[in-house]
């Protein structure tokens, strides 16, 4: 597998703001912290009238200063609509996609896992990969499916695919930060014993690294890797 430590460009697609964060936040800080470069692409945006244009402008905002603290060096918005990816053709999301990782040109890609119940997340999920399928040498070396709390577990594991890891990063030392960086997401957080709450974030993610004798980490899927 690949020493994160020599990464030089990773990127992460989210269908909501806040999914990065959730999925990957202590990823993030540590690849940053490395030196790596990491791009931030959130696929959609609320459209009134089924969601608040407010609130929508405050996840927006919230986003930038979370991904400003966890290092992030570009926030990319796509502004596709939110909850309505599956009413708009493959061709358009996939272009619209392809096009950005295009200039970001990532060695990893985190994309969200194909089983979480959430369709804008199944979607993501194939638009991703369509775009780095393995055609030339540009393609990433490695592409990883992230946890998403409320969304990768409440489909039908068994039924439906179920997230089984076999990739697990260690954020031991950057647990504080990706709990701080959710925490910018006021509009987004619940009290316990919700799952989008910070005790929940932080005992799974205690959870996953126990699982691999660490005191924290981040669980994926590995869809591919180039050796």
């Amino acid at each position: 597998m690949i020493d994160l430590a020599s990464v030089d460009r990773a990127a992460i697609v989210a269908p909501h703001p806040d999914d990065e964060v959730l999925g990957c936040g202590g990823t993030i800080a540590r690849l940053a912290a490395s030196g790596a470069r990491v791009d931030v692409i959130i696929m959609t945006r609320g459209v009134a009238p089924q969601f608040d244009t407010t609130q929508v402008e405050q996840v927006r905002r919230e986003a930038l200063i979370a991904h400003r603290e966890l290092g992030v060096a570009d926030t990319h918005f796509l502004d596709l609509p939110a909850a309505e990816l599956d009413h708009l053709p493959a061709i358009e999301i996939n272009r619209a996609l392809g096009e950005r990782l295009d200039r970001i040109a990532p060695e990893v890609l985190f994309v969200p896992f194909v089983g979480d119940i959430h369709r804008d997340h199944q979607i993501t999920f194939e638009a991703a990969l369509v775009w780095a399928r393995p055609r030339s040498a540009a393609a990433p070396r490695l592409v990883l499916a992230y946890e998403t709390l409320s969304e990768t577990n409440w489909l039908a594991p068994g039924v439906t695919p179920g997230f089984l890891p076999n990739v697990h990063i260690d954020i031991s030392e950057h647990l504080d930060a990706k709990l701080a960086a959710f925490a910018r997401f006021a509009s987004q957080v619940r009290p316990f014993p919700d799952e989008r709450s910070p005790e929940a974030i932080r005992a799974l993610a205690m959870l996953r690294g126990a699982t691999v004798h660490r005191r924290a980490a981040e669980a994926f899927v590995a869809v591919r890797a180039i050796l």
